[in-house]
């Protein structure tokens, strides 16, 4: 259960009335406006504006939300925006009553302190998470006394990519109650001139489409929405509100025949390159394609239809292979085939064979690829001019052959020399995207997540649409060394169809008439030329002032920093590449993977509040947090993404004992977690109790208990308690005529980061994180099971690699997770014996 499903907001309520302060609790934003229903009325959204402004691709949003408190009390104030991953957070501040309190962006580490404060103490701090396929979400909530107002304002900048002959801005949007000042505005200052522009939603009806102005000149374009009350509304006499869904704005810029468009303000240039006309070269292309067990269901239904649509629209000018794996390797053909209609009928047969099984082999089947297209162009099989790409599709983490994930990336790269280009496609939720990111870009090319969802066809069609159409290969713009330095990267592996090239650098000399750039690349011809188009912003736009100022050094920083934190993954690099992305994220306040945005709250009745944190987590930037659970019989499981690793251990006991496996002692927000036999080395009950907030939770293999409150079983249960403490509970049915075995329960971490640094029990005391060394690998008792040391805790342990089960995603099957297996109940990795945290009740704390 989270905090927006009908049971919590039953628990959430039955909280609320324990406190006065805590009576109205509200929450707002300007694209998706919640409430605890019992508080809908007392919170009143004045204003909600959004302002893009555009200067050459470049963006700079500004949000801005106004509410009321309506309350006779005070009330927490929630704010949560959608805002696209690819931006970075420049500003966030809050307005309350007539103060103004700014955010400042500080190192990451510097901020820490003051974040572990904010969150242990129960204060809500604001995050940037994952939201979706293209968003992240920004939440931050703050106290606000009766009858006031508080306005938040949030910035943020990005570079519009282009993709398909376009650039998109999107904007997300759903108030849940009626606006009396809303509005949507959007101003694009192109000096190439603007090509075609076309804004709709997708919650439009055909009374609120004509409230989409649009006026568009040469160079200029001007949108804007907004909708009165009664618009805004889903019927005359309701007071639901009709605006729920994305704003889109599309445009393009006119190409000149220069090959090139260069834009200098205040001593910085960008040049954008998207040469128009230009005929594709041909391409070579190998699919790699994951059918694993996991691969079971939709996901390999769906890879199927999306290869018969791919292959059907392979150009009959390209070569193109396919390989199957699991733990085996299967070859279609071994060499690549011209895409004739008679090859390209045999191939989709192929694929229609598809069947999953197995376990994971990566390593073998990507060198088979490179193997296969190396091997085609030393026997000349291959079109001279034309360019190699691999394509891999996987849904798990290599379990078969290499599975230390650094070693695959090293013998990848190695392989490939640079010669070729790898995207990754990551499907579903159990694949180590990072571990996807990264090897794509050490070898020229991108991974994209495919989102398991009805549209998952559309989606791998879509990716192959993107890069099925290269004009150029082995992209160099050349500079004139005297004349410009800092260049973002300016060497490009491939250019796309409908896609565009940006770089942008300082200048090192005022005078720009000989401002010469030259473009080397493969294709069709060689190409080189010395002609660019200058654009002048003083005379193109003088009353604008280059719009939002230095818009040109901002979009130079954008990028170099986004260069710096995909070099910080290569070893050599990973040092400097850090410190000049950190010292760039500081000059120019960007929320960054490096940076956090501090903002200290005002005082309120019951003293100085905390700092709110605004922190970019992104998956692709950031290393994913450790994973704490127990579960089977029982087995405690702490993964360690960062070393690539995890340490397991079981505890055994007698049928009745009761274990403390989580307790917070913090005045703020106690909380413990206590799991009990009810048969041998199974749990089969547990239960959480808060004792501030006077809750108790029961759950067992038959039912779930809240105080007194009885719920129907289901297969899982997610616990959240006021935003500190997350949990999820998982119901494993066993065939009930089973001679041994029963019905047991799983219990896993979804967030430890908001609990104090005091939290302690079994599981508990890893949240503080654990270092340990192991050597000494060695031959075990089971030649698949290697015996080592490890020192941990001045402690040195002999140790057995081994697997346990991950039951999140798939409850029946789990995911095995390779680990190292402390013996004896874990001793010498916990604290004390397994004695030690043992209860006398299930909600008593000794």
């Amino acid at each position: 259960m989270t905090i927006r499903d009908p049971l919590f907001v039953v628990v959430l309520f039955l909280f609320c009335i324990s406190s006065a302060k805590d009576m109205s609790r509200s929450l707002i934003c300007y694209q998706c406006m919640y409430f605890v229903a019992h508080s809908v009325q007392m919170v009143e959204v004045l204003s909600v504006t959004v302002h893009c402004t555009v200067a050459s691709r470049f963006t700079h949003t500004v949000m801005t939300s106004t509410a009321l408190n309506k309350a006779n009390s005070s009330q927490e104030i929630f704010f949560e925006v959608d805002l696209p991953k690819t931006a970075f957070i420049t500003n966030f501040s809050m307005e309350i009553e007539g103060q103004i309190y700014v955010g400042v962006v500080n190192e990451k580490e510097q901020a820490k302190k003051q974040y572990e404060k904010a969150v242990s103490s129960g204060r809500t701090a604001g995050l940037v998470k994952a939201s979706g396929r293209k968003m992240e979400k920004f939440s931050v909530s703050v106290n606000i006394a009766a009858e006031s107002n508080v306005t938040f304002i949030l910035t943020y900048e990005e570079l519009l990519q282009r993709k398909f002959g376009k650039y998109e801005i999107l904007t997300r949007i759903n108030p849940k109650q009626l606006v009396e000042n809303f509005q949507i505005v959007a101003d694009i200052y192109e000096p190439q001139g603007i090509a075609f522009v076309d804004a709709h939603a997708t919650f439009l009806s055909n009374e609120l489409l004509p409230l989409v102005e649009k006026t568009v000149t040469d160079n200029k374009a001007h949108i804007s929405f907004s909708p009165t009350l009664d618009q805004q509304r889903k019927c005359p006499e309701c007071d639901g509100s009709l605006i729920n869904g994305d704003f889109i704005i599309k445009y393009d810029v006119k190409r000149a025949s220069s090959l090139g468009d260069i834009q200098i303000v205040n001593g910085y240039f960008v040049h954008f390159f998207a040469p128009p006309d230009l005929p594709r070269i041909r391409k070579n292309v190998v699919f790699v394609i994951d059918r694993s067990g996991s691969m079971a269901g939709p996901k390999m239904i769906q890879t199927r239809v999306a290869m018969e649509s791919i292959l059907s629209d392979v150009h009959p000018d390209d070569y193109f292979g396919i390989i199957l794996f699991d733990s085996s390797i299967e070859p279609w053909k071994q060499s690549l085939t011209k895409a004739t209609e008679e090859n390209v009928d045999e191939a989709i047969k192929f694929v229609r064979q598809i069947y999953p099984r197995g376990t994971t082999n990566i390593n073998d089947s990507v060198m088979k690829a490179i193997h296969m297209l190396q091997d085609d162009r030393r026997n000349k099989k291959l079109p001279e001019r034309s360019v190699d790409m691999i394509i891999l599709l996987t849904d798990g983490m290599p379990n078969e052959g290499e599975s230390n994930l650094q070693r695959i990336q090293q013998n990848v790269c190695e392989a490939i020399g640079g010669n070729m280009t790898l995207f990754c496609l990551g499907f579903g939720d159990d694949v180590d995207y990072s571990f996807l990111d990264v090897m794509a870009k050490q070898n020229n090319g991108v991974a994209r997540r495919i989102y398991e969802a009805s549209d998952a066809t559309l989606q791998l069609q879509g990716f192959y649409d993107e890069v099925a159409s290269p004009l150029l290969s082995a992209v160099d713009l050349r500079y004139p060394d005297n004349a410009v330095d800092s260049l973002t990267p300016h060497h490009f592996s491939q250019l796309f169809n409908g896609s565009e090239i940006v770089v942008a650098g300082r200048l090192s000399e005022n005078d720009m008439d000989n401002f010469l750039v030259e473009v080397f690349a493969n294709g069709v011809a060689l190409l080189a030329f010395c002609s660019t188009y200058v654009t002048d912003w003083d005379v193109i736009y003088p009353e604008k002032d280059y719009i939002f100022g230095d818009f040109t050094e901002r979009l130079w920083a954008y990028l170099t920093i986004q260069q710096l934190l995909e070099t910080r993954f290569e070893q050599m690099e990973k040092s400097n590449a850090t410190a000049k992305a950190l010292e760039m994220s500081l000059k120019y306040s960007f929320v960054t993977p490096l940076t956090s945005m501090v903002v200290t709250k005002p005082e309120t009745e019951d003293g100085p509040s905390g700092p709110l944190i605004a922190d970019k987590l992104t998956e692709a930037a950031v290393a994913p947090h450790p994973t704490y659970f127990v579960d089977g019989d029982p087995h405690f499981m702490i993964e360690l993404p960062e070393r690539e690793d995890a340490l397991c251990f079981n505890i055994n006991d007698s049928p009745g004992t009761i274990f403390n496996l989580v307790k917070d002692p913090s005045i703020g927000e106690p909380a413990s977690v206590h799991t009990a036999h009810l048969f041998n080395t199974y749990f089969g009950r547990l239960g959480v109790v808060h004792h501030s907030l006077g809750v108790r939770l029961e759950v067992t293999t038959e039912y779930i208990t809240l105080v007194d409150l009885l719920l129907t079983k289901d297969r899982s249960v997610k616990v959240t308690l006021r935003d500190s403490v997350k949990f999820v509970i998982l119901l494993h049915k066993v065939w009930k005529m089973h001679p041994y075995h029963q019905d047991y329960l799983g219990f896993y971490t979804l967030d430890s980061h908001l609990l104090s640094p005091s939290v302690h029990g079994l599981l508990g005391q890893f949240y503080h994180g654990i270092e340990f060394e192991v050597g000494d690998q060695r031959p075990g008792e089971v030649p698949e099971k290697p015996d080592a040391t490890m020192y941990v805790k001045g402690h040195q342990l002999n140790v057995t690699r081994g697997w346990q089960r991950d039951f999140r995603k798939d409850l029946k099957r789990g995911k095995n997770v390779p680990c190292w297996f402390i013996h004896s109940n874990g001793t010498g990795l916990i604290d004390g014996s397994a004695e030690d945290y043992i209860v006398s009740g299930l909600f008593k704390t000794v």
